[in-house]
């Protein structure tokens, strides 16, 4: 028997296995969280010194792989054991292991978030391209959550291959067919960019970014243009709760900027697991 019947044969062990390396992927989109901005500040930087023909800033690599991971306060090199994920934040009790320094939950809470939806992904479409095709997503909007939520930016090194690696799964059908896709993608660009410019022309004030038109035009590509208003809807609903939230409970500004790309990336995960069950008991309540 190959690996691939056996998991196929063995649902618990193929829940286990894609849980297993939604933890270790987990760690590694902390990687890609924290260093994508700094690549691409340093990258903006590097090209405006080329503009105005000034020495460049940063010279010294700078990536994903190079340099190695390292304490921010006394500059330890991360061994292997202590960046196993979850476990060896336990261990080493969120600490520093050489100068005390914390380590922030958010590392751990990312890696187990990962495994969950993950695993979850595993458990609810079985083996097959489907968990594939929705662990891929499930990592890139996780990504692009966070990065979105620090910074305000959604980087195009993520959404613009969202896209076409969306289109890409569906020339099989796998969440939807391929013209659907195509159409997602262009409804969902449009329809946020429609949603910029209207209210820009009315207040004169950029109500969302870029970032988050190409966002929902990957979600359109994956999920296909039917699931577009559940999408607006679920994450428009969202960020009205935590925005009100944050103004009463919090007592933050009105004029505070928000992110929208978290709110558009959960609401596509839902859509994801639960997208057309909850289209079809929509149009049941409006036409029982």
């Amino acid at each position: 028997m190959t690996i691939l019947n056996l998991l196929h044969a063995s649902p618990t062990l193929f829940i286990s296995l894609i849980t297993l390396l939604g933890l270790v992927v987990g760690s590694f989109l902390n990687v890609v969280i924290h260093r994508l901005p700094i690549m691409m500040k340093r990258d903006w930087q590097n090209q405006c010194d080329e503009l105005y023909e000034s020495p460049q800033k940063y010279t010294e690599p700078y990536n994903l792989l190079t340099p190695g991971s390292a304490c921010p306060h006394c500059q330890h090199a991360i061994t292997a054991w202590e960046n196993i994920p979850v476990i060896s934040y336990v261990i080493l009790r969120g600490q520093c292991r050489v100068c005390g320094a914390g380590i922030s939950p958010r590392y751990p809470l990312i890696e187990a978030i990962s495994a969950l939806l993950c695993g979850f992904a595993a458990w609810h479409f079985g083996f097959g391209l489907t968990t594939l095709g929705a662990l891929v997503l499930i990592w890139a909007l996780l990504t692009l959550t966070v990065i979105d939520f620090d910074t305000q930016l959604l980087p195009d090194d993520i959404t613009l291959p969202l896209i076409w690696t969306g289109l890409l799964f569906n020339l099989y059908h796998t969440f939807t067919t391929l013209p659907d896709a195509l159409l997602g993608a262009v409804f969902g660009y449009f329809s946020l960019w429609s949603v910029y410019w209207l209210f820009k022309l009315l207040t004169g004030k950029e109500g969302m970014g870029y970032g988050d038109f190409k966002l929902l035009a990957a979600l359109g590509a994956w999920l296909g243009w039917q699931l577009l208003p559940l999408i607006i809807i679920l994450s428009s609903l969202l960020g009205s709760i935590i925005g009100i939230f944050l103004i009463v409970a919090l007592k933050r500004g009105r004029n505070l900027a928000i992110p929208f790309g978290p709110y558009l990336a959960c609401a596509g995960l839902i859509a994801l697991f639960y997208g057309n069950t909850l289209t079809q008991q929509y149009l049941l309540l409006l036409n029982p």
